[in-house]
């Protein structure tokens, strides 16, 4: 048996951050093995997110359905590294990648579901829905990130091309969603319920609101997922903006802000 470990000194912060870690041991043991791990411990991962009462329990398959259930055949060797986050994303292996995705993170039963009740809710229709994107506050740190008015040019052509566009505005940054939802008053979604932003700053949501992070972390799975079958995205680059890259499976009708400079699928 040979089973890749995720080990407790990894780095484990933010929920997407983590699935990047899990998936950059998994490629580094096929790229070596040629073949998939018999099993992937990440009992250590997601500690942010994990219950207040049980702190050892995996929460993995919360998210995820089990990879034993799920058969997938792999290419080799696959280019990926955590670090891709910040690479142009019109690169990427997705033929690659993407079974991985498919075997190590398809939504469990419950994000399936809350994904069909967000879609009901919010009477979800992808063919004129366009993401707005941003993930704003401590992102700052490790990228450099464009001004609103950038977003606005993007939109502005969109709706230019489809008139019926919705925008979805997914932040969590209040001044971003209040700033496109003033602009857009009477074509935007927000999913007012299942997300968490604050005002401007240099931390995160899931630090502000820890004792919510393992109900929210499930709701951003399901719109992560969401996103990623609009027709246009519109986004800057970190972990969360490939994951949703990653379960869409391409660049097309993505624009892409990477360190100032705007990338187009």
């Amino acid at each position: 048996m040979s089973t890749v470990v995720i080990k407790p000194d990894e780095h484990n912060y933010g929920f997407f951050s983590c699935c990047s870690v899990i998936m950059t041991r998994i490629v580094e043991f096929i790229n070596e093995q040629n073949r998939l791990p018999d099993g992937v411990d990440t009992s250590v991962m997601f500690r942010w997110y994990k219950y207040y009462s049980n702190r050892n329990r995996d929460i993995t398959f919360d998210y995820f359905t089990h990879y034993d259930q799920i058969a997938e055949e792999v290419i080799t060797p696959i280019d990926y590294h955590w670090e891709h986050q910040f690479n142009d994303y019109t690169t990427l292996e997705y033929d690659k990648i993407c079974p991985l995705v498919r075997k190590y993170f398809t939504p469990s039963n419950e994000i399936n579901n809350m994904i069909r009740a967000i879609e009901t809710k919010y009477s979800v229709n992808y063919d004129n829905l366009c993401v707005l994107f941003y993930r704003g506050n401590d992102k700052n740190r490790e990228t450099k990130i464009c001004g609103y008015d950038e977003y606005v040019d993007y939109a502005k052509r969109i709706i230019s091309k489809n008139p019926e566009t919705l925008f979805l505005i997914q932040s969590d940054e209040t001044e971003f969603i209040n700033y496109f939802a003033q602009l857009y008053p009477t074509n935007h979604i927000v999913f007012k319920d299942e997300i968490r932003h604050m005002n401007r700053c240099n931390s995160t949501v899931d630090v502000l609101y820890r004792q919510h992070n393992f109900l929210f972390s499930k709701y951003y799975l399901a719109i992560t997922v969401i996103m990623s079958k609009a027709k246009y995205i519109v986004c800057g680059s970190g972990n969360c903006s490939i994951w949703i890259l990653f379960y869409r499976g391409n660049a097309k009708n993505v624009f892409q802000n990477l360190n100032g400079v705007w990338i187009e699928g």
